[in-house]
């Protein structure tokens, strides 16, 4: 056979798994293996730096936002040095990073506030820090600005103490000992949750309303429909508020306001003091039940002991009580604490040319 003949045969049979053969050579001559990954974690704040190296001038290498995975390929002291989806790499403060398991706890509050009745939109009027529990050492993963609207989902009262994932039950032998803070759950925007100073929030009910507080703090606020007055759209609401703070219920007044056609402005038309009231309150706006007035509903504690819910119609001018039976919490405090539903456990991710590599011997076989 001549000498070109082999060669045209060799040519015939070898193309199809020439290219493959150049990625193998490319694999093992042409790029190092990088670093194996020796943990992972998720940005914590909302964004954050990569450094080239250890430093607070050395130049930033890369920019990640918060929830991001990063792969940990080295360590010093406090600092690891980390790896993006990309494949860039650069340093990071370590306490600026969640571990696994500190994200699935906060999906899993994210999860729990979604299920909850806003209990109406507040104002930050300074720069206020979001943590993962509601203690003032607690991780923070994002910052809201002056200005920004959140949702108010859920309170608690919490000793300010050491910052520990398992929160101290709270005693009254310890509320007596140490300062108390009062915290708010809220809902961000993109669907994620956190808690809050509360006394940093003003509830975005209108002026107009609101300069009838006499002093208190308005805790949450409802619309009972609109009225229309000589052109203008106005409506009646519902309020509740409270005259001190650090108190384990979350109002201990609810009133009931109406705009007067006749007189062109808000008188009250319900109102109860001296009540020990409790998150959710729940209002049945007008038009979805047809076979009746709009109503709403609150949780008090009366004189036994025990939590009732009691719901009120409101027609016209007019409130009255119309049902009231017990109630009991439907989720736990430790599960508005964000502690994780049981997850699959995420297998550990290998390095792109390893992958690669492992995927080219597949097709070479």
């Amino acid at each position: 056979m001549a000498a070109s003949e082999i060669l045209t045969t060799w040519r015939t049979a070898f193309r199809p798994v020439l290219p493959a053969l150049f990625l193998l050579w490319l694999c093992g001559c042409g790029g190092a293996e990088r670093s194996p990954a020796i943990g992972e974690g998720f940005v914590a704040p909302a964004t954050l730096n990569l450094r080239r190296e250890l430093g607070p001038r050395e130049p930033a290498v890369a920019t990640v936002k918060h929830g991001e995975r990063l792969e940990i390929v080295g360590r010093r002291r406090r600092f690891l040095k980390v790896r993006t989806a990309t494949g860039i790499e650069g340093w990071i403060d370590g306490r600026l990073l969640f571990s696994p398991g500190q994200m699935a706890e906060l999906r899993a509050l994210a999860r729990q506030a979604g299920r909850l009745p806003s209990q109406g939109a507040a104002t930050v009027y300074e720069t206020l820090n979001v943590h993962t529990h509601p203690n003032r050492q607690a991780p923070s993963f994002h910052q809201l600005k002056e200005g920004d609207r959140v949702e108010v989902v859920a309170h608690r009262l919490a000793p300010r103490v050491p910052f520990s994932p398992q929160e101290p039950e709270l005693t009254s032998e310890l509320a007596a000992s140490v300062p108390m803070d009062d915290w708010s759950l809220v809902r961000l925007p993109g669907g994620r949750a956190g808690w809050v100073l509360f006394r940093m929030l003003v509830m975005s009910i209108p002026d107009e309303v609101a300069q009838y507080a006499e002093g208190h703090r308005i805790t949450s606020y409802f619309s009972l429909g609109e009225v229309r007055d000589r052109g203008e759209v106005k409506q009646n609401w519902l309020w509740t508020t409270i005259a001190r703070a650090l108190e384990p219920y979350q109002f201990d007044s609810f009133r009931v306001f109406v705009w007067s056609q006749r007189r062109h402005r808000y008188e009250t038309a319900y109102i109860e003091r001296n009540l020990r009231g409790y998150y959710p309150v729940e209002v049945h706006a007008p038009g979805t039940n047809a076979a009746g007035p709009p109503s709403f509903s609150l949780i008090v504690e009366e004189r036994d002991g025990h939590r009732y819910r009691r719901t009120y119609a409101f027609q016209g001018y007019h409130v009255r009580l119309v049902q009231k039976k017990p109630w009991t919490p439907p989720l736990e405090a430790s599960e508005l604490a964000g502690e994780p539903e049981a997850e699959a456990p995420a297998e550990p991710s290998k390095p792109f040319w390893t992958r690669l590599r492992e995927k080219l011997r597949s097709l070479w076989r």
